[in-house]
């Protein structure tokens, strides 16, 4: 199992494509993990040597105590270029994984080609809806937000549609120690890049969900506006858009990348 050793322990991450594609570092959202872009991941290898990774307290990655901060999170995704040998790079986030995206753009932009992010937020509050879903888990555990986290992640006519999918969303966000993910919320909780996007100089894609309750539009549109080269396109989704449409989010990344 390929992992990186970082003083907060091991960071989990996986490589598709040919060696000389490329570089593209895939970032997931809060609760979910590097089997997230499943859906992309077919038609992302046949262009670029796509790298995907279980964020801090997710997945197969350590869950050092917490608090975190967006810029731990951002610390982590430099830590496992460097550790590949990659100084540039391309970089897609979804919701959290978009967070630690702009991260980048406003603190290492020199190492980015491209950035795309989806369904995300620039601040995401109050910080009272955190302090209560931290609460929760930490008092009864996943159990205590999966259901409402699916119910904002997928629409109903999906969920409909798509049994199979929804289900393993359902066990990803259950397979989550509360600890790890409690951490992870604080960090959405105190994050506030709204005031720094205009020092994303890297072009930017920004890609929002017609029907996301999480990160709803005016969220994403403030993102659009306030990064000088970015362009916002929206598909018809709640949060997951690469999930829900994936065909759709799939192609749009690749038109611009």
């Amino acid at each position: 199992m390929p992992t990186i050793d970082l003083p907060t322990g091991p960071l989990f991450y996986t490589i598709d494509g040919a060696d000389d594609a490329p570089p593209l570092l895939l970032s997931h959202s809060l609760g979910c993990d590097h089997h997230m872009w499943e859906p992309q991941l077919a038609q992302f290898s046949k262009r670029f040597r796509v790298i995907r990774y279980d964020g801090r307290g997710h997945g197969a990655s350590a869950a050092p105590a917490g608090p975190y901060r967006i810029d731990d999170l951002g610390q982590d995704a430099l830590a496992l270029m460097d550790h590949l040998g990659l100084d540039r790079f391309a970089f897609c986030g979804l919701s959290m994984g978009g967070m630690v995206g702009m991260w980048l753009g406003i603190n290492a932009g020199k190492r980015l080609d491209r950035l795309v992010l989806c369904n995300t937020a620039a601040y995401l509050g109050p910080p009272s809806f955190w302090d209560s879903r931290i609460t929760a888990v930490l008092s009864d555990g996943m159990a205590a937000v999966t259901e409402a986290v699916v119910e904002r992640c997928l629409t109903e006519d999906f969920q409909r549609h798509h049994p199979n999918e929804t289900a393993s969303l359902r066990a990803t966000l259950m397979a989550n120690g509360p600890d790890g993910y409690c951490a992870c919320c604080a960090a959405i909780r105190d994050m506030d890049h709204r005031d720094r996007l205009a020092a994303i100089g890297t072009p930017t894609l920004v890609i929002a969900g017609r029907h996301d309750l999480a990160t709803p539009q005016a969220s994403t549109q403030f993102i659009a506006e306030n990064i000088p080269k970015s362009r916002l396109i929206e598909l018809e989704s709640a949060h997951l858009s690469n999930v829900e449409q994936a065909e759709a989010f799939s192609a749009a990344v690749l038109d611009f990348l």
